[in-house]
């Protein structure tokens, strides 16, 4: 059954002869699933005539898009199967393609990984003695080409990086999605990308946590070496430092992990502690907060409410300066014991953007066996997934609100 909605707006003529009425309703296309609004003007020349009634559709939303932006082994696949989680189903590489394609597509995203968008193979970048971290390595003009045409509603025939043979293989269809996740390297480089991101997060890991998370990927999953996992690091680190890092400078939401400071001295890295650093008067979101917005908090919770061991759990709020932008920065050092009380924290914090009460608390149960479901890690990218959710469900409401107003004129 159709579901109508009618706006009726007149205009008369001194002589009283020329109405028009404006109507909308809802239908849904053979071609696309979502609901489309339809706008029709009847016009009636003089009372008691025939009218003429014309329709129109008006532009299809565009794709919103979203940075994120890290190095290498520093987390990002599984923030991007905590954000999909938080949209609602699995995301899968595309079906009947390339089995060593990097996409991965949901219901409502498609994340692209940038490393397609290497101009040089494996080879060619030690013909040319540069990492894929230098520019030199990376087709920026197609990158922004492709990422704009997606946002516009337009599909493109994207590169593919085989990270298993280190070649460039044929390129693969991509549909524009709802939501376009553009992760890896580079997606806040480039100023012209940089301009079509509508929201932008950057993985910031610290030296010493950063090692321990390669050597424990690499060595386990890609039978690396230790001693080719330090050279690795070494290689990459002037280039990290000129190219990867200042671009968290034009993040929307930083997710910083440091050792923990509950233990003096520590070196093991296996307790954490993690800041959400988040940018003050970004349109569309609003920073969550502890207690009592915009005020300086330290609060080591309830040890008879949230089970945790030595050395404990503490969470400090409050505001800051980060690349002379205003921000709230919300941090935890310590891991939890038993996530299902998570719900005692998830019930001090505000600005959540979530639908229910604990849904933080369910995102996080659904996915214990993730890294970092323990930690600020996991809370934090869980958090900043429901807030994209959010973010994007007003960015689509806006965009329908303007098509009204613009049918109404």
């Amino acid at each position: 059954m159709a579901s109508c909605t009618v706006y009726t707006t007149h205009s008369l003529s001194s002589s009283g002869t020329i109405s028009k009425t404006s109507i909308g309703f809802l239908h849904q296309s053979p071609l696309r699933p979502e609901n489309q609004i339809i706008f029709c003007k009847r016009t009636t020349k003089r009372p008691n005539s025939l009218s003429t009634i014309t329709c129109s559709v008006p532009e299809y939303p565009k794709t919103v898009v979203i940075g994120l932006a890290a190095d290498s082994g520093c987390g990002k696949s599984t923030f991007m199967r905590r954000l999909t989680s938080v949209f609602g189903g699995d995301a899968a590489p595309p079906k009947g393609g390339n089995p060593d394609s990097n996409t991965l597509i949901s219901d409502t995203t498609t994340v692209i990984c940038l490393d397609d968008y290497h101009s040089l193979d494996r080879n060619g970048r030690k013909v040319k003695g540069v990492t894929a971290l230098d520019p030199r390595a990376n087709d920026f003009d197609l990158m922004y080409t492709q990422v704009k045409a997606l946002k516009e509603g337009k599909a493109v025939e994207k590169p593919i990086y085989n990270h298993v043979s280190g070649l460039l293989d044929p390129p693969e269809l991509i549909q524009p999605p709802k939501i376009l996740v553009i992760e890896g390297l580079h997606p806040m480089y480039d100023e012209r990308v940089r301009e079509l991101l509508d929201f932008s997060i950057y993985l910031d890991i610290s030296n010493e946590v950063k090692f321990a998370w390669k050597i424990q990927r690499d060595m386990a999953e890609r039978g690396h070496s230790l001693e080719s996992i330090k050279a690795s690091i070494e290689a990459r680190k002037p280039d990290f430092d000129a190219y990867i890092d200042p671009q968290k400078q034009y993040a929307d939401a930083v997710i910083e992990v440091l050792p923990t400071q509950l233990i003096p001295d520590d070196n093991e890295g296996k307790i954490l502690r993690v800041k959400l650093v988040m940018k003050e008067g970004v349109k569309y979101f609003s920073p969550v907060y502890l207690f009592d917005e915009g005020s300086t908090i330290s609060w080591i919770p309830c040890g008879r409410k949230l089970t945790c061991s030595y050395p404990g759990i503490k969470f400090f709020y409050g505001p800051d300066a980060y690349f002379s932008n205003e921000v709230s920065i919300l941090e935890m050092d310590g891991q939890f014991d038993r996530l299902d009380e998570l719900i005692y924290v998830e019930s001090h914090l505000s600005n959540l953007s979530t639908k229910f009460y604990g849904e933080v608390t369910q995102q996080m149960l659904k996915h214990v066996d993730f890294p970092g479901s323990n930690n600020g890690t996991g809370l934090f990218q869980t958090i900043v997934g429901l807030k994209i959710r959010d973010l994007y469900e007003q960015i689509v409401a806006s965009r329908a609100g303007a098509t009204l107003e613009t049918a109404k004129v």
